[in-house]
């Protein structure tokens, strides 16, 4: 019955469980159950909820990131399951995830970490908190017969073979709506709006003039930075490159501009601004993702070419300082004719971060 929600719309409706503190039961074909909680959002009356039903012993599951921070044994490799002492509250767990108060308050440990048994829906847990956003931590309690208890609670299920598939991949893209929209830099200007089917945020093109499709456009893959592009924040290079990127391109009288809603290099504004606080105590950008239990660039920029191929265009000049948007270009099909630099808004707040992005990310500064 197309009533029913697919495995798509179910991963959907668990971001937002998971954004609200509400478990999810996740379940593979082995026979083994958990319920899953954002560490972020998970309150202490459930926590004491899931202490009463679980069958087995509590864990945290963080990132191999997180874990290097807290020196914690990542047996699995790309994760880490933190074992939860019995006499630990909410707050032990949040320290566990969020490195806030890591310098003031260094954790306690070691730690003990499980490396028994799969850890499979733990990795689920992970990816879905992360691509909610939220703090890549998650609470995991392992509990009998998952898929009885959440038609009696009232709980998502997720089943491990089906939705694995579809957190590896990228969501397709659907053209929404499209308008005239006259800017400051070029009154012939159109705005088109890309939907995901996954229900994530939407991404935007801005084509300035009618670029032919026949040749290669002057073209920009642009994250989104809500601190820099509206507020003019000069800890970062984003809003000059966004007005520099749209006057060139009005000068030439054709472009298109893809905004991307990817904040932060895809953790999104809290976590960003968690990052800045760290930034604030002495750490660069990378490392500061990395103590939150990010990689460098959580980005996915084939979004970028899957909108300029749903435009109809093949080829490119791109305006980036970043290599990986080129190689990304390549390999998906567009072809970068011409790499066309842009080098602006660089000022005493954020030297610090340009030369980081240089020097760990490759960007030709």
């Amino acid at each position: 019955m197309s009533l029913i929600p697919d495995i798509t719309e179910l991963l959907a409706r668990a971001r937002s469980d998971l954004r609200m503190g509400v478990p999810v039961v996740l379940v593979d074909d082995a026979g083994l159950s958990v319920l899953a909680c954002s560490a972020e959002t998970l309150s202490a009356e459930r926590l004491q909820d899931l202490r009463e039903v679980s069958n087995g012993h509590p864990v945290v599951a963080v990132t191999v990131r997180r874990a290097e921070t807290l020196k914690a044994r990542a047996y699995d490799g790309d994760l880490a399951r933190i074992e939860i002492p019995d006499d630990v509250d909410l707050k032990w767990i949040q320290a566990i995830a969020d490195p806030s108060d890591d310098l003031n308050t260094p954790m306690k440990g070691p730690v003990l970490t499980d490396r028994q048994g799969s850890a499979s829906l733990h990795r689920i847990a992970i990816s879905l908190a992360k691509s909610a956003r939220l703090l890549p931590a998650a609470v995991v309690v392992p509990v009998q017969d998952g898929r009885t208890f959440a038609s009696s609670n009232g709980l998502t299920l997720i089943d491990h073979a089906r939705a694995t598939p579809h957190l590896s991949e990228r969501s397709p893209l659907h053209a929404i709506a499209a308008a005239r929209l006259p800017m400051e830099v070029s009154e012939a200007g159109r705005l088109h709006v890309f939907r995901p089917e996954d229900g994530g945020e939407e991404h935007y093109a801005i084509e300035i003039g009618r670029p032919d499709r026949d040749k290669p456009v002057l073209a920009r893959l642009h994250s989104a930075c809500f601190t820099g592009d509206l507020m003019g924040s000069l800890k970062c290079d984003c809003g000059p490159q966004l007005r520099g990127a749209l006057a060139q391109m009005g000068d030439q009288g054709s472009g298109v501009l893809l905004y991307l809603n990817q904040e932060g290099r895809g953790i999104g504004l809290a976590n960003k601004m968690r990052a800045y606080f760290l930034q604030d105590q002495g750490f660069d950008t990378v490392e500061a993702n990395h103590r939150l239990g990010f990689e460098d660039d959580e980005r996915d920029f084939r979004l970028g070419s899957d909108i300029l191929k749903e435009l109809g265009f093949k080829s490119v000049r791109l305006l980036t300082n970043n290599p990986n948007k080129i190689s990304m270009m390549e390999r998906t099909g567009i072809a970068v004719t011409e790499r066309v630099p842009l080098k602006v808004g660089e000022n005493a707040h954020n030297r610090a971060y340009l030369a980081t992005k240089a020097a760990k990310s490759g960007h030709m500064l």
